[in-house]
């Protein structure tokens, strides 16, 4: 597998509003020195994020997302069945997601998941829940079927309700995804390149089951939880923070763990990715 230069992880966030305070970058280059928050006292916002990609982010990162940036599609044939217009690729997902969003601010998604045909497919706050939501917890993509097979907890995509789901941060991220265009290859739905630097998605729980942490306890908010977990993915001690949260933790030990095992051929081949690679896409470090 290539080398990369530096490695960064981003603990996304949908939340309503011009800045998110659950925003957090951090980044670190070869070696074992800890990574360091970019911009440790500013407050993102998510176009913030995406200039930061385009114009200041280091050549040659691989830079992992903590959200989806693909909705279930092989379970059903279709992202959205019934819908004409349901998309055939992610990239038509996203462009789509972004045109019905258009009226708001921020890269929030909220036209889309309110849009009368779109929101028969969610599960909304209210106990408002769509006619094609499905059954149980909803819809689920492949790799989230992998996820639960080791033991992790993924939320389908199409529910918006409860503290752990990921919909509002994956629907706001496709924006974004889409603005970005071809600048950035992101992984699966684009192959990886000789150099530059590429977009892969994470899942910071399985950054944290790597390092040792057990199930129910991977939200790190102290200094000694995060060196220690950062000692089980071959990092040293960070520099202290002047404020811990598990944003900016998650964003640490996951920059860290991609560092680790970026080089793992059998991570960016696992069983099944070509059912996938142009529509639901993958996360990285699954198998």
């Amino acid at each position: 597998m290539r080398s990369f230069s530096q490695f960064a992880a981003v603990d996304w966030s949908g939340a309503i509003g011009p800045r998110q305070k659950r925003i957090a970058i951090a980044i670190c280059g070869p070696g074992s020195t800890a990574p360091t928050l970019v911009r440790p006292d500013h407050v993102w916002s998510r176009l913030d994020v995406l200039n930061w990609l385009k114009r200041d982010m280091p050549r040659d990162t691989l830079v992992g997302f903590d959200l989806s940036p693909g909705l279930p599609f092989v379970d059903a044939g279709s992202f959205f069945p019934g819908w004409d217009k349901s998309p055939i690729d992610a990239r038509s997902l996203w462009a789509l997601v972004d045109d019905l969003c258009a009226g708001d601010p921020n890269l929030a998604a909220t036209g889309f998941v309110d849009h009368p045909d779109a929101s028969r497919y969610f599960r909304r706050h209210g106990g408002r829940t769509g006619d094609r939501f499905g059954i149980g917890q909803g819809r689920f993509r492949m790799v989230e079927h992998r996820q639960r097979a080791c033991s992790l907890a993924p939320y389908s995509c199409f529910n918006l309700v409860g503290a752990a789901q990921v919909g509002k941060s994956s629907l706001t991220a496709m924006r974004m995804m889409h603005r970005l265009g071809r600048e950035i290859p992101i992984w699966p739905f684009d192959p990886v390149p000789e150099t530059g630097s590429v977009i892969v998605e994470i899942y910071t729980s399985l950054a944290a089951r790597t390092a040792g942490i057990r199930k129910g306890l991977s939200k790190l908010r102290d200094a000694h939880a995060l060196d220690a977990a950062l000692m089980g993915v071959g990092s040293e001690p960070h520099i202290p923070l002047r404020h811990y949260t598990d944003h900016a933790t998650d964003a640490i030990l996951t920059s860290a763990w991609l560092r680790t095992v970026a080089h793992e051929e059998r991570l960016w081949a696992p069983e099944g990715l070509a059912n996938v690679a142009s529509t639901e896409g993958w996360t990285f470090g699954v198998t």
